[in-house]
């Protein structure tokens, strides 16, 4: 059985990287302590450990196990189960994201992942770095958690921002992408957005139900850091909001310049052959065929060709001041 573990007492890290078996009897026997247990890809040996060593409720391990939850805080009788989403973008332009879910009592925070991608030193370095908020108990480590993933919702909204951006710029630059390209571009933007809203939407309820009081969950000199986490989950919303809407705004406007350009096309190709069709009319009238001149007079082909061109040259100059050329 293998896990990440950390043990703090007295707001100082005390032990970590210890069995998960020991957890359970190491908060038993040091008071003022609270841990930390990460299990990726649990077993059900792990599993069990959650009912059986911890308390768990059957439904909220359920819910872990499962997976593809929504983003959630369900309140228990002995602890929170929470359950949120990591969120990246990927070089190819897509959104992946992770869900990671976490049992909460007074003592201990359990995140129980299915993959990788959530980099939990990353976690690590944040609580080391807010070293000093360790003497408010699980409450630091949630702010940790939840500010880590909420960070990962800003920059992927920031980074689908530039991204549209980039593509706002190529659509009026004249065969730098083909429409195909374009349009899958942003429709795979849009597919971003959507699935970036789903994950990031449920969080203001559930960093606003954390704040609650009657959640016992964060003490008044946590709030201000809470609050902040709060203030982030706004603008996400808010910020994937405005950019649906220019994702909208620019599907409108890349159909607008196909049809633009359908016209112009259509145009030039109309005036082409309203230029090729005047020596058509022409030797159609005086009967000019492939013998011509030799059997005419040489006044008739001249007339003719005078005629051809002039009429030609003054429709190519009235079609290209219109530019229709």
């Amino acid at each position: 059985m293998s896990g990440r573990t950390r043990l703090y007492r007295d707001g100082k890290l005390v032990a970590e990287d210890f069995p998960p078996t020991e957890v359970a009897s190491r908060l038993d026997q040091t008071e003022h302590s609270f841990a930390w247990l990460d299990l990726c890809r649990p077993s059900p040996q792990e599993i069990a450990l959650l009912t059986e060593e911890f308390g768990m409720h059957p439904l909220a391990v359920e819910d872990a196990v499962q997976q593809a939850q929504r983003a959630k805080l369900d309140r228990y009788d002995s602890h929170l189960f929470l359950n949120t989403y990591m969120a990246q973008m990927h070089p190819d332009g897509g959104l992946r994201t992770s869900e990671v879910a976490a049992f909460i009592n007074q003592r201990v925070l359990i995140t129980v992942r299915y993959d990788e991608r959530f980099d939990v030193n990353q976690l690590l370095i944040r609580w080391d770095e807010n070293a000093d908020l360790a003497r408010y108990g699980v409450a630091f480590l949630i702010y940790g958690l939840v500010d880590a993933l909420v960070d990962g919702h800003f920059e992927s909204v920031q980074q689908l921002d530039q991204s549209l951006v980039e593509l706002q710029s190529a659509m009026f630059r004249p065969h730098s992408e083909t429409y195909t390209q374009l349009q899958e571009r942003t429709f795979q933007g849009r597919r971003s957005l959507v699935r970036l809203r789903q994950v990031a939407l449920p969080m203001r309820e559930v960093i606003n139900s954390m704040m609650r009081p009657t959640m016992h969950l964060v003490s008044p000199p946590m709030l201000p850091y809470f609050q902040d986490v709060y203030d982030h989950v706004l603008r996400v919303i808010e910020w994937t909001e405005s950019l649906r809407d220019l994702n909208n705004a620019m599907l409108e406007t890349n159909l607008m310049l196909q049809n633009n350009t359908l016209n112009l096309t259509v145009k030039q190709v109309t005036s082409w052959a309203a230029i090729i069709a005047v020596p058509t009319a022409i030797t159609g009238f005086f009967g000019q065929n492939v013998a011509f001149p030799w059997n005419h007079t040489i006044i008739e082909f001249v007339v003719s060709t005078v005629v051809t061109i002039a009429i030609a040259v003054a429709l190519f100059v009235i079609f290209k001041r219109r530019r229709w050329l």
